[in-house]
């Protein structure tokens, strides 16, 4: 006889196994490979290059295609879970740590780039930031047990005795933590002697462009500013002061932060994975 409790399983069974397979379906997209977590600020999210050219590929494809491209790496996965003017007391207080970082499954290396917007934002920044960093490395270690934790330095945005000064910050924690620092700022110093303004987008008040330039500009405008990729108005455009103040990369700029990130993660993987074979 059918029963309503009879009835009510044959609904529920159903509906059990789609979301059972919702759940494997989610999980499936990322079982298999090494998990890359990136942390950090504007620097590392590229939220004006994302803008200006949305199809990418952006710094967390880059690395992984760099990767792949060696050949003889385990496949990875780079999740880019950083946030415009974010500084580490930000990121917990905001909740966005416990929303979008804190229950990431099976995280492999977690990268971890602040100090910008901390010098900036955070209050006594020279006592209060490594306690914030040694805050934030303690509960990624409790959240992520099996993750390899890298802090990152900042890269030529400022000056270079402003740049000094949150890096050795950086140096600091991480050698109480008994951490290896990944040092990106050398490379990308280095890039920049090929030409300054190179890897910086340029982002400029419309109002501040000449009367003459507007109709030039217009298709360049977002929010109140005229913002371009890289050079093309440079020789019409780059006599403007501060045309080029805005140091922030654009895409070249992220490339050479992926660049470098698989060139120093690659050695690493390739340790790891003899290790992970023994255990098979």
């Amino acid at each position: 006889m059918n029963s309503p409790r009879l009835r009510f399983l044959k609904f529920l069974l159903p509906l059990c196994c789609l979301l059972l397979l919702l759940v494997t379906s989610a999980r499936a997209e990322h079982e298999g490979k090494i998990q890359i977590l990136l942390l950090g600020d504007s620097t590392t999210e590229g939220s004006i290059p994302r803008r200006l050219k949305p199809e990418g590929p952006h710094l967390e494809s880059v690395i992984e295609q760099l990767l792949a491209a060696e050949g003889d790496l385990p496949a990875c996965h780079v999740i880019n879970s950083s946030l415009s003017g974010e500084y580490i007391k930000r990121l917990f207080d905001s909740g966005r740590y416990d929303r979008d970082a804190a229950k990431l499954p099976g995280v492999d290396y977690i990268f971890i780039r602040y100090g910008l917007n901390d010098r900036a934002k955070r209050e006594n920044f020279t006592e209060n930031f490594p306690k914030d960093f040694h805050a934030m490395l303690d509960r990624l270690r409790k959240d992520h047990p099996q993750a390899v934790l890298i802090p990152m330095t900042v890269i030529p945005f400022a000056n270079e005795e402003v740049s000094k000064e949150i890096n050795d910050l950086i140096f600091g924690v991480a050698k109480a933590e008994g951490l290896e620092v990944f040092d990106i700022y050398p490379r990308y110093a280095a890039e920049l002697k090929q030409g300054f303004n190179m890897l910086n987008y340029r982002r400029y008040p419309v109002e501040k462009v000449p009367e003459k330039y507007q109709a030039l500009v217009k298709p360049f405008i977002s929010g109140g500013r005229v913002v371009v990729m890289a050079n093309e108005l440079d020789p019409i455009l780059g006599h403007l002061p501060g045309w080029y103040s805005d140091r922030h990369p654009n895409l070249a700029g992220y490339n050479v932060i992926a660049d470098e990130t698989a060139k120093y993660l690659a050695p690493k993987l390739r340790a790891r994975k003899p290790a992970q074979e023994s255990k098979q």
